[in-house]
């Protein structure tokens, strides 16, 4: 029963990440390019470097997001119920 408490937590947090991982690297990219938006992939008018470094900041802001967010997440289940999900 845990197990599954946790697993719909996780999910709900898991797309929280996702939103605020997108907000901030938005809010990053305009500093670090001075544009509103970050390239496409597909995008003519950027070329491969800016592409691939916007790629790789997103890239890392999304795990560092994940990661801390996984992280509460699970030591808020161990708050609430006395054990570390998964053990």
């Amino acid at each position: 029963m845990k197990k599954l408490a946790y697993r719909g937590v996780g999910a709900l947090t898991g797309m929280a990440g996702g939103l605020i991982s997108g907000l901030v690297f938005k809010q990053v990219w305009k500093l670090l390019a001075g544009k509103g938006d970050a390239p496409e992939a597909t995008s003519k008018q950027y070329g491969w470097g800016e592409v691939l470094v916007a790629a790789a900041v997103q890239g890392a802001i999304f795990g560092v997001v994940k990661a801390a967010i996984d992280r509460a997440t699970a030591e808020g289940i161990e708050n609430a119920t006395g054990t570390w999900p998964g053990e």
